[in-house]
């Protein structure tokens, strides 16, 4: 059957802002959502609250509203096009379905004769109200954990009596966990049930058997109106079941599950899928696996939406959910429709993968301090990376190389745990670093029996571990001069990083590459085709690999590299990696932007990236995309590989402005700003010079690097005292002290967590305000995008900050010097492309905090409300195409635009609230307003002070 033709207009509803357990992997499926629908001439009208995100771009849809996800605003919508068919509230997470549920218990669908498409709300319920969803799976006979449902604090009494402990909790209707615990001991059972109870929004909790030590799995799924079922993807969790899947590091495809198992597996998903309702799209179902001969199933839940998993399995399989699931909910069968990769077969073709997948977590946990950092029922990370490899051990390698948390790899690189108990506690109690303690257990001699018999983790991947170490082992015992060729290359096949095998043989990292280089040891790019090549692939999406050389019949030997380079003029973007506090979602709008920009001057873009939530990792959005870590050894082969003009390094955020230096030592083109102008911005002490020379008023400062010379320094400059370390992201480390015992405490706890760092000490202009501004720069000519003013007071990070567009109180003479300060600084900086600008105001004074050449966080933002491309613009400056001038400027914005922090606090209990200079927000929204009298604004206006700590 062909599309329903009756639909001519649909309503998407987005995600609103980020939150743990609700990310941007639902930017990227509204993306790719409103992309398909409006491929098939369909009108298509968007609700979200997220400034920072692709999906909120104006591009993306017909009409885009950037309002709050209530009822109230979707009934606005509704009046103001009242040509709306259909709704479609399966891209928007948890939070779309639950006000697709609230507006079809007010009977808003029905009043505008609106119907659901892609979803029906029986199957919401059932799959969300974990009794219905019990009694279901007792109805089509899948085994289920034991487990009743209470909605009293008394009633949960009784069914902890009567199953015993462990058990677990779980609210109906909620996100990523929230609520969910696992409870060992009877004592601990009143607090933890209260909390379920209050989490849930119907007050409801389901109590089962916790089923620990239990295998975790997932199935991706798609399903047609004629009940066609593709199973796209299968996920292991290394991680047994006890820790929510967010935070688990999973697998694709599974692993250690025998084949009976894995094709029952897909029958139950399957019957469950067929059960809960009459509609056509996507699903993803949850299983846990007895760890014994027999291979039970249990299933945990179904979620009949896209999912954080169904955007890993788009990423992992190059399959397109999001894009189908849309084709989908408009009538179409799957047998109709292409597979996007190969263009040439069936979508009701199942991927198939002839290489691994690896995902692992990003936690943010320094920023929560005092915060329970155990994994349990309760998504806790920010953000993930994906690895891509021929093999398991490749694609774990290349995942933790990813992550951004300064370290190499899996072992040999001298950051490992040393200490018998501290590795046995890290193990007992699932650290967010256990993916790196196993192989400091195996290491240190621990028995894979016992991590087993601790961890629960599969025997197989222990044995991954185990044979990692013993490679290690065995290059440790050779030196740079007579390491054999077979053992480098299956070190490289393994994943380990040029810069872990030379710590393994106590020389540089150079010397390893100009061995390789020798050996002719070299990366090949390989195809993500889902189709594990059977058939030819037209899209250019690719990770690389390590071979040995064949050899034709007439003795040439070959590797054989699948990304063919072209002879057209190139642009690499470099990607911002891992979501995490400080560094979001809004980078990943510059580089999709940035992308777009560079291709309408002509160039072909590549992509490099390992983030696989994101919209800049989808197979289509550049000319090639590099699945691969941010990480300067992969990047240098990308670079040497394709020879681009240079570097897009200041849309990636500060994943890419730090390997602007190694691209300026190896005399890689950096476009746009130059890497002394990025430097000379970061180093204070060139900066505060520049700012001298210019006459422009900056805090007193100074610099130190030990105890010692703080405390000297505080004499001259005065507390209240502001203390950061250098080249940090998101305000990280940062404090403000008032008095010498409180400076030394936090400057050796700092120094501790970053030795050899330089410390910065500034004067704190207590009770000042604070501004930014951004600003796109060629060198001559400077035009402001806009000027912010913070509502809370200096003192708090301007990530926490909530900020008016325009200023509301900032007069004219302090605006001019705002002004005349930009231009200048971004003149005397050499700025080419995008520079953001920090100010503190106090008696009708500018101070300048910092400057950033760079996107900040801000320019989505001032994009939205203004309805102007600065992004694109900025990139054309940066590439040389266009001068300042050549635009024109025209910024649409009646009254006021105010950015909105949100914070997910609920995830930390116990957790210190209070706001300072580290920032500590994971996402944002943004709220219009027509006047400084609107009450939300006077609510935020007297609020300003409570939060603001030291």
């Amino acid at each position: 059957m062909p599309k329903d033709t009756s639909i001519k207009s649909v309503l998407i509803i987005g995600s609103g802002p980020i939150v743990i357990g609700q990310a941007c992997e639902f930017d990227y499926a509204g993306s790719q959502s409103a992309r398909s629908i409006r491929e098939e001439g369909i009108e298509v009208i968007l609700i979200n609250s997220n400034p920072a995100t692709i999906m909120t771009d104006p591009s993306m849809a017909d009409h885009v509203y950037l309002k709050p996800l209530t009822t109230k605003s979707i009934i606005e919508i509704l009046k103001a096009h009242p040509n709306i068919d259909a709704v479609l509230p399966t891209m928007g997470g948890q939070t779309a379905l639950n006000l697709c549920l609230e507006a079809e218990e007010k009977g808003i669908w029905a009043d505008f004769n609106v119907r659901l498409i892609g979803v029906d709300i029986n199957a919401i319920n059932i799959t969300e109200d974990r009794e219905q969803f019990k009694q279901l799976l007792e109805r089509i006979e899948i085994p289920a954990a034991p487990a009743k449902t209470a909605n009293s604090f008394l009633k949960g009494k009784e069914i902890a009596q009567e199953f015993g402990f462990p058990l677990v909790i779980r609210p109906s209707f909620t996100l990523g966990g929230t609520g969910a615990a696992f409870v060992h001991h009877k004592e601990d059972f009143d607090e933890l049930l209260t909390r379920g109870l209050e989490a849930s929004p119907i007050h409801e909790v389901l109590i089962d058997k916790a089923l620990l030590g239990w295998k975790e799995y997932e199935l991706e799924l798609l399903r047609d109106q004629n009940d066609n079922v593709v199973i796209i993807c299968s996920i292991e969790n290394m991680d047994p079941m006890g820790i929510h899947t967010g935070d688990s590091i999973t697998v694709a495809p599974a692993m250690t599950l025998s084949d009976k198992t894995f094709q029952r597996m897909r029958d139950m998903a399957i019957k469950m899928m067929r059960s809960i309702g009459n509609f056509a799209g996507g699903c993803n179902v949850q299983f846990a696996v007895s760890p014994d001969e027999k291979e039970d199933i249990v299933a945990i839940e179904i979620n009949p939406r896209v999912s954080r998993s169904s955007a890993l399995a788009s990423k992992a399989t190059g399959y397109p959910i999001a894009k189908i699931a849309s084709k989908l909910a408009l009538g179409y069968h799957l047998d109709e429709l292409q597979n996007q990769i190969t263009k040439s077969t069936s979508a009701l073709f199942e991927p198939t993968l002839d290489y691994v997948i690896v995902k692992i977590p990003r936690w943010n946990f320094d920023k929560f301090e005092g915060a329970d950092r155990t994994l349990g029922l309760q998504m806790k990370s920010v953000g993930e990376v994906m690895g891509i490899g021929r093999s398991f051990q490749e694609a774990l390698h290349k995942a933790t190389q990813s992550l951004e948390i300064k370290r190499n790899g899996l072992g040999a690189d001298g950051k490992g745990y040393k200490n018998y108990e501290q590795i046995i506690d890290k193990l007992t109690h699932a650290s967010w670093d256990r993916v790196f303690v196993i192989y400091d257990a195996i290491q240190m001699g621990i028995p894979l029996s016992r991590i087993h018999e601790i961890t629960k983790i599969d025997m197989w991947f222990l044995k991954q571990y185990e044979e990692l170490y013993s490679l290690e082992k065995e290059i440790s015992t050779f030196k740079i001069d007579n390491l054999p060729k077979e053992l480098l290359l299956e070190a490289k096949q393994k994943g380990f990083a040029d810069r872990q095998i030379a710590h393994m043989m106590g020389c540089l990292e150079s010397q390893v590459y100009n061995l390789r280089e020798e050996m002719g040891v070299k990366r090949v790019y390989k195809l993500v085709d889902t189709c594990a090549a059977e058939f030819e692939a037209k899209t250019p999406y690719y990770y690389s690999t390590f071979e040995a050389e064949i050899e034709k019949a007439d003795g040439t030997r070959y590797v054989h590299n699948e990304s063919i380079v072209s002879d057209k003029k190139k642009v690499v973007v470099l990607g911002s990696g891992p979501n995490r506090i400080g560094q979001g979602i809004e980078f990943d709008y510059s580089c999709v932007h940035g992308v777009l920009a560079a291709s309408e001057c002509g160039y072909e873009t590549i992509m490099i990236n390992c983030n696989p939530e994101t919209v800049s990792t989808d197979f289509d959005t550049a000319d090639k995309l590099y699945f691969e870590p941010v990480f300067w050894e992969h990047i240098y082969d990308i670079i040497r590989h394709e020879k681009p003009e240079g570097v897009i390094v200041q849309l990636g955020g500060q994943t890419a402005l730090k390997l602007a230096e190694k691209l300026d030592r190896y005399g890689i083109k950096i476009l746009g700003t130059s890497f002394d102008a990025l430097d000379l911005a970061e180093d204070r002490g060139r900066f505060s010079e520049l700012l001298s020379e210019l006459g422009i008023p900056f805090p007193k400062f100074g610099v130190a690097e030990n105890a010692d010379q703080a405390s000297q320094l505080a004499d001259t400059l005065d507390f209240p005292l502001l203390v950061r370390p250098s080249y940090v992201l998101g305000g990280q480390g940062m404090k403000i002290v008032i008095n010498k015992q409180e400076l030394e405490e936090h400057v050796i706890d700092l120094l501790k967590n970053i030795p050899g760092n330089k410390l910065l000490l500034d004067h704190y202009l207590d009770g000042a305000i604070e501004a930014e501004a951004d600003a796109i720069c060629d060198g001559e000519n400077v035009y402001i995008i806009g000027i912010m003013e913070h509502i809370e007071p200096c003192g708090v990070h301007s990530g926490d900050s909530n900020a008016t567009l325009p200023p509301f109180n900032l007069g004219e003479f302090v605006m001019q010097q705002i002004k005349d300060h930009t231009k200048k600084i971004a003149l005397a900086l050499k700025t080419v492309g995008l520079i953001n600008i920090q100010f503190a105001i106090k008696d009708d004074t500018v101070y300048i905090i910092e400057a950033n050449p760079r996107a900040s966080r801000t320019v989505p933002f001032i994009a939205k409300a203004y309805g102007e491309p600065y992004v694109n613009y900025a990139t054309k400056v940066m590439l040389g195409h266009n001068k300042v001038t050549d635009f024109t400027f025209n910024p649409q914005l009646k009254g006021y635009a105010i950015k909105q922090p949100v914070f997910s606090f609920n995830k930390f209990p116990g957790v210190n609230k209070k706001l300072g200079p580290e920032m500590k927000s994971t996402g944002e929204s943004i709220l219009f307003i027509d006047d400084l009298k609107d009450d939300q604004f006077y609510e935020l206006y007297s609020r300003r002070k409570m939060y603001l700590s030291r």
